[in-house]
């Protein structure tokens, strides 16, 4: 792997700036990887999960996808081009401005539960910014690497896109290359190896960590609707996303309507569950044999389970059915769930919900529920997260213009867009110094006329 990197890494070091035309062209060459590997990608990608529709993959990540390639083609020239500065009044008539450059080599560590938008997206940015790339697919979806890699291969370069398949020995090693940058998506524990083997190099990094992102209802919010929209972004993929509602904190009175709620909406969008082919099923047997065990702790630790479905539980297919737990405890109170089980904490006074937030890691994603502008700015005002959308879930990861990233334990750096664009790239500051200028006033011998130069500057 090593020679892949220095092979990579000379090619960025003999074009140090590729001009527009080019990262133009590769960003093309991306989008006809995409556009002629959707269908193979996706069922590949079924595959892996035992099920999983090619509408979703469609949605969530064929879609934006394709949509962040077609941004940064509209505007990457604009991002390129040198920004001006303000440059101080004692130093006129010089001039400064930033200059953005490649950083170089970038390296990017894919996760399992979205990898072609998780692949595409932070690809874009960083051939957009006139970096190459080394990308690190996960193991616990081989088909869709075998099936990446081989696409890749065939419409790029291998010392302008290099994808690196196989296990947990390969990815330390990948972690520990100089790359100029490194971009990982992934849990909390294994992100800390992550930027544990990146410092040993002072390579800089972008986290994405993931976490307990809630959604919180508050007591002027229709409920019909906080139900729509917090159980349609939790069940995307069986709960498998780093921003999904992890859990709710809604007024007390509202549990119990919630709950009726919630089974109303899946018996109408999951009918049937059993042999639904809209719903996906849990990634491997070490996903979901970690779900259940953590359903069973809960449940011995005293928690109620009230399953929305009819559906049992099947470990041979990976069915997990949809489940609301009240009374959490154990692992599903206190880690990201990463599956198709929402806990409900009740609240008597809003800012009660408040605290239970405030009280624990900052979380990726926050999902605020109200009409009433007060009490969105107090929640704006009071909960740092990665992001937000306001009255639904999910939506602010699809918007190109926002930066996307955590904060704290969910993780540090943010892309996306212009923001991604930034990141990978060196905003270089630039001071030109004017012919005519008088920084020789300022020079030795500190005779009378320097201190009464410095006597005018310090008044100032």
């Amino acid at each position: 792997m090593r020679k892949r990197f220095d092979s990579i890494q000379a090619a960025a070091r003999a074009e140090p700036c590729p001009d527009w035309p080019l990262r133009a062209a590769r960003l093309r060459a991306l989008r006809q990887m995409l556009d002629e590997n959707r269908r193979r990608l996706g069922q590949a990608l079924a595959r892996d999960f035992g099920q999983r529709p090619q509408a979703e993959t469609d949605l969530a990540e064929i879609f934006p996808a394709r949509a962040g390639i077609r941004h940064a083609l509209r505007h990457g020239r604009g991002w390129m081009r040198r920004r001006p500065a303000r440059t101080g009044p004692w130093f006129w008539p010089a001039r400064s401005w930033v200059q953005p450059r490649p950083l170089g080599v970038v390296g990017i560590v894919v996760p399992w539960n979205y990898p072609l938008f998780l692949s595409i997206g932070p690809l874009t940015d960083a051939l957009a910014a006139g970096n190459r790339v080394m990308l690190k697919l996960s193991e616990h979806a081989p088909g869709f690497a075998e099936a990446f890699a081989e696409a890749a291969a065939r419409h790029f370069d291998a010392d302008v896109l290099a994808v690196v398949t196989g296990g947990p020995e390969v990815a330390a090693e990948f972690a520990a290359l100089p790359f100029d940058h490194l971009l990982f998506t992934g849990s909390g524990r294994v992100g800390r190896q992550v930027m544990q083997a990146a410092a040993a190099n002072l390579t800089p990094v972008t986290l994405e960590l993931g976490g307990k992102s809630p959604a919180l209802v508050a007591p002027d919010a229709p409920l019909a609707h906080a139900v729509d929209r917090i159980m349609t972004g939790k069940l995307l993929n069986a709960g498998q996303t780093c921003i999904a509602p992890d859990y709710v904190l809604l007024p007390r009175a509202g549990i119990e309507p919630f709950i009726a709620e919630a089974r109303t909406w899946v018996a109408r969008h999951y009918p049937r569950l059993e042999g639904n082919v809209d719903y996906s099923r849990i990634i491997n047997d070490a996903q979901f044999r970690r779900l259940d065990d953590w359903i069973a702790q809960a449940r011995d630790a005293g928690a109620a389970l009230h399953p929305l479905s009819d559906a049992a539980p099947d470990p041979a297919s990976r069915l997990m059915p949809p489940l609301i737990v009240t009374d959490a405890q154990g692992p599903l109170a206190e880690q990201e769930i990463f599956g198709p089980i929402l806990p409900l904490v009740p609240y008597d006074r809003l800012r009660e919900a408040v605290d239970h937030i405030l009280a624990r890691p900052r979380p990726l994603a926050f999902y605020p529920f109200t009409q009433d502008d007060e009490t969105l700015a107090l929640l704006l005002g009071t909960v740092a997260a990665g992001g937000v959308t306001v009255n639904d879930t999910l939506m602010h990861v699809a918007q190109l213009g926002l930066p996307f990233g955590g904060i704290g334990a969910s993780g540090m750096g943010a892309w996306h867009g212009k923001a991604g664009f930034d990141r990978l790239s060196h905003l270089m500051p630039v001071f030109r110094q004017a012919r005519p200028n008088g920084a020789g006033l300022l020079a030795p011998p500190y005779g009378a006329r320097f201190r009464m130069l410095m006597r005018w500057m310090l008044r100032l």
